[in-house]
């Protein structure tokens, strides 16, 4: 986060960097910034396997998508709950995950939008009539009580956060979210 894009700064280059050296664990970046296209360089060598970018991006982003593939890393695709699923259909051949945000981006802890869940069922159905393979990842408000609903709309990564950290065992509570979801 860039304090542009949305109104909060979080992790640079230089963290990942030094989270890469600690884990093998994929490394999987959201630039929620203004202008992915010049960040990605930065972010791929500090070791990420995954950048994503926003569609709404002020950027090329088919051009930053191929970049980032170029580089060797999987490429992915996010949109904010108020952008509708079309703005994605360009891209699709073109990624390796898609992520529909549950919440408007920015600061942990907001309420899941259930109206999302439509979107990730539509991405779906996209992916299944084009017969492409990409992840579809949902990130915001993800708890035990709506991940079952994420992975029944079509979703198969999910991203929780407050959750997580808030739980007295996050082991258990990562548990439960997968027993939610049948696996």
């Amino acid at each position: 986060m860039d304090g542009h894009f949305v109104p909060n700064l979080t992790i640079g280059p230089d963290i990942v960097r030094a989270v890469r050296r600690a884990t093998r664990r994929p490394l999987d970046v959201h630039l929620m910034v203004e202008r992915p296209d010049q960040f990605v360089e930065p972010f791929i060598e500090a070791g990420a396997d995954l950048v994503s970018v926003q569609v709404e991006s002020p950027c090329d982003v088919k051009a930053t998508l191929a970049a980032i593939r170029g580089a060797g890393r999987k490429a992915g695709l996010v949109f904010n709950p108020a952008t509708p699923v079309s703005a994605t259909e360009p891209f699709l051949d073109g990624v390796d995950l898609v992520l529909a945000m549950t919440v408007n981006p920015g600061f942990g802890g907001q309420k899941f939008m259930e109206h999302v869940l439509e979107k990730v069922r539509a991405l779906a159905s996209l992916r299944a009539a084009r017969q492409l393979d990409f992840d579809i990842e949902v990130d915001g408000g993800v708890s035990e009580k709506t991940v079952g609903a994420c992975a029944a709309a079509g979703a198969n990564v999910m991203v929780s956060g407050v959750a997580l950290f808030r739980a007295p065992d996050m082991a258990a509570a990562i548990a439960a979210m997968r027993k939610v979801c049948g696996g």
